[in-house]
């Protein structure tokens, strides 16, 4: 029997929230020192400055996708700033600590609650723990009453905080529907991406992406969450989990199955989920697909619905008029 290690199984994990506890380097101390050369016994102070400590800095970086590394480490600190030393010497400062995110990320200070960043540029930083400053040398206290200042500044401590970061992905579109519904093979006949795809409910456990291009040299990212059941607004079936990553989405996508029996209520009850987690996704660009149409099942329910697109992942009906019908909506202004 094979046996598989631990580790195959979460490097492929989907993780959207950690929380870690950052600390940045202290200051380095200043020096006492005084100048001792030959002919010069007694020279004036030249006690250098310490360096200052290292920052702790969020990198957003559009390569990543989940928040794997960061969930496994819990604690980061950055170096401290280096003592100054004689002859004037200013001490060497800490080296920071970038950590990568990615775009998306939302970091929030845990003690008041309050977002600190949302990153959601390529390379965009926050400085979340600001490295102590450098103590002063002797040098800077000598004046014409003190010509042997014997004193020297301490570094400053770093700052020690603790966050909660939360990633809610970046997309253009997103699909909404019941388990089963046909999200996960839209996606993958519309892009690369390559979700699990099954005949039966909740194949899908966490976000997909994909970038489905248009036209000479346009594109745009559509987002495959996991089916949402009644509830979901609540909480149930780890409905806030999923829900979440819709919110950043610009045009939303109501799949539904052809065979569905009650397709406009079930129109209603994804409409219902989505306003009831936020009421702000009623201002989103929405279309109505009819999915699975080339199982040519019959269904005067459809009738009750109107503007919807029928489309077909399998045989590509009416995907290449879907396409065109979200670029026009995207770039609508």
């Amino acid at each position: 029997m094979r046996i598989y290690a631990p580790f195959y199984f979460f490097v492929l994990m989907f993780i959207d929230y950690a929380e870690i506890k950052c600390e940045s380097g202290k200051g380095g101390a200043g020096r006492v020192s005084f100048r001792r050369e030959k002919f010069v016994p007694k020279g004036g102070p030249d006690g250098g400055d310490g360096g200052n400590g290292g920052s702790v800095v969020f990198v957003a970086d559009r390569n990543l996708h989940t928040l794997q590394d960061i969930r496994y480490k819990k604690i980061y600190k950055a170096e401290n700033g280096g003592s100054g030393a004689s002859n004037q010497r200013t001490g060497k400062n800490g080296q920071d600590i970038r950590i990568p995110v990615p775009l998306g990320t939302i970091i929030s200070d845990i003690s008041n609650k309050l977002v600190k960043a949302d990153l959601v540029s390529d390379r965009e930083e926050f400085i979340a723990c600001t490295g102590g400053k450098g103590g002063k040398g002797n040098i800077n206290y000598k004046s014409a009453t003190r010509q042997t200042p014997r004193y020297a500044q301490k570094g400053l401590d770093g700052e020690r905080k603790v966050f909660s970061i939360e990633l809610k992905v970046l997309a253009d579109v997103g699909l909404v529907g019941l388990p089963n519904a046909g999200k996960s093979t839209l996606l993958s006949s519309v892009s690369s991406a390559r979700p699990k795809i099954d005949d039966y409910p909740f194949t899908t456990l966490q976000p997909h992406l994909g970038i489905v291009k248009y036209g000479e040299y346009q594109s745009f990212v559509m987002a495959d969450i996991p089916g949402l059941i009644e509830g979901a607004s609540a909480g149930k079936g780890l409905g806030h989990q999923f829900l979440k990553h819709i919110e950043r989405t610009k045009l939303l996508l109501f799949l539904i199955d052809t065979a569905d029996e009650n397709p406009l209520e079930n129109y209603k009850l994804l409409k219902k989920e989505l306003l009831n987690y936020n009421p702000d996704l009623d201002k989103r660009k929405y279309l109505i697909l009819r999915t699975k149409i080339d199982t040519n099942i019959e269904n005067d329910k459809w009738s009750e619905i109107d503007g919807y697109l029928n489309i077909s992942s399998v045989s590509k009906e009416g995907i290449p008029e879907l396409i065109n019908r979200i670029g026009q909506l995207l770039n609508e202004k």
